[in-house]
């Protein structure tokens, strides 16, 4: 008999969703940052253990405000990530609750969904006791199912998390192979692996204003080579991801290739340009020339 559900982990920017969800799979699938957005994609972690398999989507921060279309995207994506799923996890950071989380609990809540809220980052808080009267002003709903602890970052809670959400795994065949970690392909985990570092490197609003699209994927059996395009919003972009003689480029080159063979497990050559495509972030066809909204 085997077991397998789709449990969907929403909530805010910036609440450590991507780090839940490397934590669940035990290996690096999302990329994170301590920017809000920096998820723009949905993406499954499988996660195989013993009879049961659980796929978990990680989704986009659901937000408020951003009248851009990328941001009408993002939200549109991860409120699609809500259904035709068995549970969804809502993850809130402790001792914080503002708009954004009230319209993320909404969208959970009228999902008709069974849903856990995650409250995450506890690490931070010094005294827990000081949480009671937060947790005593969080909202309730017919289908929320309980309030779990956690700190993604250093595994406390998980293990809690994670029998509560095995309740509510249906009999049935696994979707994926036992082997499986992700649907997303190799090229997208590269790319993702590239604005990773950019998003960390870059300062301000930059990270916001760039994709990032593989040109070139070449795998032979000890080597990797891939050509990663580097799409600005403005000319006046292109310096600043460059750096002064090619230093930032060649340093977000330099940690992403780090990250990409521990991935991939094999030696690799990565070669990064930056291009400018104005205007993409607000622009329908750019951005699904891009891989957004085709989800």
């Amino acid at each position: 008999m085997t077991y397998c559900g789709i449990v969907s982990i929403a909530g805010r920017p910036n609440v450590g969703k991507s780090t839940l969800l490397n934590r669940l799979i035990g290996q690096k699938l999302s990329i994170t940052a301590h920017k809000p957005q920096t998820t723009r994609h949905s993406i499954l972690g499988i996660q195989t253990v013993g009879e049961r398999q659980v796929v978990y989507v990680d989704t986009p921060g659901i937000h408020v405000t951003g009248k851009q279309r990328l941001n009408q995207v993002l939200n549109r994506t991860a409120s699609s990530s809500l259904h035709d799923v068995d549970v969804v996890i809502l993850v809130l950071q402790a001792m914080v609750w503002n708009d954004d989380d009230k319209r993320a609990f909404e969208l959970v809540s009228n999902s008709g969904v069974p849903f856990f809220i995650a409250v995450n980052k506890i690490d931070n808080i010094r005294k827990k006791e000081e949480m009671l009267p937060y947790l005593g002003t969080l909202p309730t709903h017919e289908n929320l199912q309980g309030v779990v602890l956690i700190s993604a970052r250093k595994g406390s809670g998980i293990d809690s998390l994670e029998e509560q959400i095995g309740k509510f795994i249906p009999e049935g065949p696994w979707r994926y192979g036992e082997d499986e970690l992700t649907d997303r392909s190799a090229r997208f985990l590269a790319s993702e692996a590239v604005r990773e570092q950019l998003t960390r490197l870059l300062s301000a609003e930059l990270p916001y204003a760039l994709s990032v699209e593989i040109e070139t994927f070449e795998e032979s059996a000890d080597l990797l080579r891939i050509g990663a395009v580097i799409w600005v919003d403005k000319p006046s972009q292109k310096g600043i991801v460059i750096g002064k003689g090619g230093a930032q480029l060649k340093e977000v080159g330099s940690r992403a290739r780090a990250t990409l063979e521990t991935l991939f497990d094999k030696k690799v050559f990565l070669e990064c340009w930056v291009r400018v495509k104005e205007g993409w972030a607000d622009d329908e066809r750019a951005l699904r020339s891009l891989g957004y909204d085709n989800q």
